[in-house]
């Protein structure tokens, strides 16, 4: 998706708004905040599902 808008994370991150914490975040598989990923849905003009999708992680504690 950053592709076909010609950009690329940093570019998203200061348009959006978030973050470079967010990213290490993500690349950690660690939670992040709903309000960053609606920004970043703001700023890609997308839905969420387009860019997430929901995985099962195991048992809760």
């Amino acid at each position: 998706m950053l592709i076909d808008k010609k950009m690329n994370r940093t570019d998203l991150k200061d348009v959006a708004g978030i973050s470079f914490n967010f990213w290490a975040k993500m690349e950690r598989n660690e939670f992040v905040s709903i309000e960053s990923l609606h920004k970043i849905c703001h700023t890609l003009s997308c839905d969420i599902g387009e860019i997430m999708e929901f995985t099962d992680i195991g048992e809760p504690e």
